[in-house]
């Protein structure tokens, strides 16, 4: 569990990077990368993927946290 919420709080930090612009802050993005992972692991089993190792996880959850970041910017702009 405490490595599930490491992984998606680096995911969301590095989320936050990779979508430069009016972002959520440090701790929205944090929140979002831990959510994230629950959301990439989701899109990838859609699609018949699966995360394998630190690195997949990381991928995963950093994925996630950017459709999240990206959902939020559109609905904050409507």
């Amino acid at each position: 569990m405490i490595g599930f919420l490491v992984i998606g709080l680096i995911a969301g930090w590095l989320a936050g990077r990779l979508m430069k612009g009016e972002g959520f802050g440090l701790l929205g993005n944090l929140v979002l990368g831990v959510v994230g992972a629950f959301v990439g692991g989701f899109a990838l089993r859609i699609v018949g993927f699966a995360a394998v190792g630190l690195i997949g996880e990381l991928l995963t959850a950093t994925l996630g946290a950017i459709i999240l970041i990206y959902l939020g910017r559109v609905l904050r702009k409507a």
